[in-house]
């Protein structure tokens, strides 16, 4: 088979010098999106795509079984619920509530919004009373949350737009009048390439200006934190904490806001210059219950009293497990001998304990569908005998389970709003070793019945940041496989499956580790007869993008196949662009001499080498994506095009007006149709 050519694309002789070292980048030109040169590559790359493509495949089959729907677990505020639902045909879910006397009405619906589809709901808090709603909205993929707070009993809107909000908590003071929240600083206070940067913490009463918004916390401290704020439902205690980027340590203050004023709160010290990550949860009961890996990489549940909240006042009451992770609580108190609900991962599958409150002894299990995920235990804020829980598996929608304490007994609250006919799969957990002799674990998804000899195979993984790959419905999963493929997804070191120590095992210097168990994956799969080269691709996104261009640079021999989605892949330059910066936390700085090494040794963009045969390649990018740029991927594209000696395209899919997160739900089935098709063309399915 002969390929198309490929779109001209000049290299340049850019070669910078950092720490002694040539590092040259032939391709930055393509950093400037709005450059006549990048436009043009952009429109002839957009058009050797459309030619290569083919047939879309899979696309109905995936529109078919996202029409499961999904539904989310309650929240209480007073005698008020309120929970998100998407039906069969909706493209983005809607947040409801239901009143008192049992009337449902939606309350926030981003195509009423905007039925063009490209407003996303980025977060939601009523106060604590359910009277009002502050929600966040962005247009367009960038993510540049904007803040309203509506009326909830008639839906006006009396709050907003107020801008600079993105990753913004909302914590209420009680009766509604007023809530913490961050904002960044204007862009004209700070330089144009730090604008999106410079969080506070700010004091906002309703209805007045912002412009009177007192700032409460973050003057001085590093450009790249970002900050988290809450309330007790009581309103005496304000919590605040404070991470530089995306690190896995915190620190932590809180204030008595009935001793000072709630505009100029007295924060004292519960944790700080700490190499933990900690959260407090103010009890009913007047104890104060501390969630932490401090000394307990798997997380432990300690309690105090809110007085003296420092570490040394601690007593564990749900120790540190030595094989699962500790994810979440609930306390239930309507009960004759209330007790704690502790939701864990076991080797990435969730499962949830009870446990007495008082002495932290184990008394039961709640009864879970199945081996799958739980998303967040909740309580009433006010206390109570029940508890929700979403749940969703590889074949089960995501569904709400209630849990009854006084019972013992689960059932299923709130099932997905649609009936899908699910393919019959089958469903197992491996473990493997990696190359320096750590067992990895991961999931293979298969045809039900007889394995007949090795089939076309993805592999996919992330493997950084903390994050668990946890089983959960995927339309996408569920169509390769109902198709005779195979769906394997790797828990890699850099993930949070077994916990802090698992996933620094996989960050700056050890990073490594995280390519090779993926490439220990692949040889695994292919040695035990599940797939074979030919027939084997991998995708990955984001930090998973980053992974899987490692893993085509590093053994392009071991792939047949691969889908690299809004990836890292200059590692030198990543924290020019987008979130980079507050990311170094977590890969290193190119500024400092040993981390330069580091991502130097890795950067899949620096290791493309001329006259390899890599394997057929597909880069989807989003144009408004203000996390990862493309241009990571538009110069990786131009290198691998020049470089590749295969009969095997690299091709470039561009996909405009959408970003890193929330899309419409058939820019989702589009896109997902895209690479299942791209991958089953290069490995025979």
């Amino acid at each position: 088979m002969t390929r198309e050519p490929y779109p001209s694309a000049r290299r340049e002789d850019t070669v910078d010098i950092l720490h002694g070292t040539p590092v040259p980048d032939p391709y930055r030109w393509l950093e400037d999106p709005d450059s006549p040169e990048t436009k043009g590559w952009l429109d002839a790359q957009a058009e050797l795509y459309a030619r290569e493509r083919g047939p879309q495949r899979f696309k109905s089959r995936i529109a078919e079984l996202l029409r499961s729907g999904s539904v989310g677990a309650p929240v209480w505020r007073g005698e008020r619920r309120f929970f998100s639902r998407r039906t069969p045909d909706q493209e983005h879910a809607v947040y409801y509530v239901v009143d008192p006397d049992g009337t449902e009405r939606a309350l926030i619906d981003p195509m009423e919004l905007d039925p063009s589809g490209l407003t996303t709901l980025d977060a939601v808090q009523p106060d604590k009373e359910g009277r009002l709603l502050a929600y966040q909205i962005s247009v367009g993929g960038d993510e540049e949350s904007v803040l309203y707070v509506i009326d909830v009993a008639t839906g006006a809107r009396v709050e907003g737009p107020i801008d600079r909000c993105r990753y913004s908590p909302v914590a209420w003071l009680p009766g509604g009048e007023a809530f913490y929240y961050v904002r960044r600083l204007p862009g004209i206070e700070v330089p144009e390439d730090e604008r999106q940067f410079h969080r506070r913490v700010y004091l906002h009463r309703v209805g007045t200006s912002t412009e009177d918004d007192v700032m409460i916390f973050g003057q001085g401290m590093k450009m790249t934190n970002y900050y988290g704020v809450s309330v007790s439902r009581d309103g005496r205690w304000l919590q605040v904490s404070a991470s530089e980027g995306t690190a896995p340590r915190n620190d932590l203050w809180v204030a008595d806001l009935t001793e000072s004023p709630i505009d100029r709160p007295e924060l004292r010290v519960v944790q700080e210059g700490v190499d933990a990550q900690t959260g407090l949860v103010f009890g009913r009961d007047g104890r104060l219950y501390v969630h932490t890996d401090r000394a307990a990489p798997r997380g432990r549940v300690c309690v105090t009293d809110p007085a003296e909240p420092g570490y040394e006042s601690w007593r564990d009451l749900i120790p540190e497990d030595p094989e699962a992770v500790l994810t979440d609580f609930a306390i239930l108190d309507d009960l004759d001998r209330p007790v704690m609900l502790v939701g864990w991962t076991r080797h990435a599958i969730s499962e949830i304990t009870v446990h007495d409150l008082a002495t932290g002894e184990r008394v039961g299990e709640v009864p879970t569908p199945g081996l799958g995920s739980i998303g967040g235990i909740v309580e009433r804020p006010e206390g109570g005998h029940e508890a929700w829980f979403g749940y969703t598996d590889n074949t089960t929608p995501p569904n709400v389970q209630r849990y009854d304490a006084r019972t013992g007994e689960t059932t299923l609250w709130a099932a997905s709003p649609g009936v899908v006919e699910v393919p019959p799969v089958r469903t197992e957990q491996v473990v493997y070793r990696s190359q320096d002799g750590t067992d990895v674990r991961m999931l293979i998804i298969s045809p039900e019945g007889e394995a007949s000899g090795p089939r076309p195979t993805v592999l996919y993984g992330y493997g950084g940041f903390g994050l668990s790959m946890t089983p959960g419905y995927s339309a996408t999963i569920l169509a390769w496989v109902e198709a005779g493929g195979v769906y394997a997804i790797a828990n890699l070191r850099g993930g949070g499956e077994e916990g802090e120590d698992w996933h620094r095992a996989g960050m700056l210097a050890h990073k490594q580790n995280v390519f090779d168990d993926f490439h220990a994956a692949a040889e695994h799969l292919i040695a035990t007869g599940v797939t074979t080269r030919e027939q084997l691709g991998i995708s990955g996104g984001s930090n998973g993008g980053l992974l899987v261009g490692a893993a085509l640079t590093q053994r392009p021999d071991l792939y047949a196949a691969v889908v690299c989605s809004a990836p890292l892949l200059d590692m030198i330059r990543y924290e020019k662009f987008g979130l980079g910066a507050t990311w170094n936390v977590e890969y290193g700085s190119a500024d400092d001499p040993e981390q330069f090494g580091w991502l130097h040794g890795y950067s899949p963009y620096h290791h493309v080498k001329e006259q390899v045969a890599y394997p057929a390649t597909l880069f989807t990018v989003f144009q408004s994506d203000t996390r990862v740029h493309p241009l990571h991927a538009w110069k990786t594209c131009a290198a691998m095009q020049h470089a590749s000696t295969s009969d095997r395209p690299v091709l470039l899919r561009n996909e405009a007006e959408v970003g890193h997160g929330a899309r419409a739900v058939s820019r989702s089935a589009d896109l997902w149709a895209d690479t299942l098709t791209f991958l089953a063309k290069h490995t025979g399915l």
